[in-house]
């Protein structure tokens, strides 16, 4: 693996016994520029993991916890008359200045407000009255959610669920892994011991050459497959979307950059 990157993975493990698959897949998905949905039980980890990956990144953080509550203008901003000025002055929501966002059970939160992430996730930007704002780059969005079934949740709609990259559960720990949860906890919190080992300019550097991957014809074909066999399925009520595969596709470079197997880069991207 890339010897930036496992320090990465070292640094939030420390924070999250027993799970480093769900850790790389995590990493993957930013170095490809997606969006990461953790869909599992609650009291697994999910807001740890979120944390601790984003400190290992030395990336700006920001958390929103999504109860039924929490309205569009709290994501993406609202705009404010100024009185001295006499005109609006924008105020910013969570999303504008981090790096990750956490958007912790976002199934709890009403379906407008879930929407007031989908121009975020995809563009990058936020519009409000008119007039648009970029975010920070990079840009990723890390939500979780419990399993459909616990008191207050409701079903992500399609919509907001094609945006994401990857959909991960993290599952129970086993005995080793739940033992090292109890002796980490004993004395401190273990996210206090997590430590950059990457900085804002190393990722986006990182995700230009990931970019840079060329992708040969055959797994642009396999891709292209698969695709078209989930429309077709009659078991499968929605297929992968033309945005899904071009996820594949991203997914594909990035864990060819991630675990260093040969992959070549195409200049014409670059």
């Amino acid at each position: 693996m890339h010897t930036q990157l496992q320090a990465v993975l070292n640094q939030a493990s420390k924070a999250v016994s027993g799970k480093t698959q769900v850790l790389e897949k995590m990493l993957l998905a930013i170095l490809a520029g997606g969006h990461i949905l953790l869909d599992d039980v609650p009291g697994l980890g999910k807001t740890t993991m979120a944390i601790a990956i984003s400190r290992a990144l030395g990336a700006k953080f920001r958390r929103i916890q999504c109860t039924p509550d929490v309205i569009a203008s709290d994501i993406v901003g609202f705009s404010m008359y100024n009185k001295q000025t006499g005109a609006f002055t924008y105020m910013p929501g969570v999303v504008t200045d981090c790096n990750i966002l956490l958007a912790d059970e976002l199934n709890r939160t009403a379906s407008k407000t879930q929407s007031a992430l989908l121009e975020a996730m995809q563009e990058g930007q936020v519009t409000v009255d008119g007039q648009t704002h970029p975010l920070c780059k990079p840009f990723t969005v890390i939500a979780t959610q419990n399993q459909v079934g616990t008191a207050g949740t409701q079903l992500l709609p399609y919509a907001q669920l094609d945006r994401f990259m990857l959909r991960l559960q993290i599952g129970y720990p086993d005995f080793d892994g739940q033992m090292e949860i109890l002796r980490s906890r004993q004395a401190e919190n273990p996210l206090d011991s997590v430590e950059p080992a990457l900085s804002v300019r190393e990722i986006l550097q990182m995700q230009q050459q990931v970019c840079c991957v060329s992708v040969h014809e055959v797994i642009l074909a396999y891709i292209t497959r698969l695709a078209m066999a989930s429309r077709e399925n009659p078991m499968i009520a929605l297929g992968i979307s033309p945005r899904g595969a071009l996820h594949i596709s991203a997914a594909a470079r990035a864990r060819a950059f991630l675990y260093g197997r040969d992959y070549v880069i195409d200049e014409d991207v670059c």
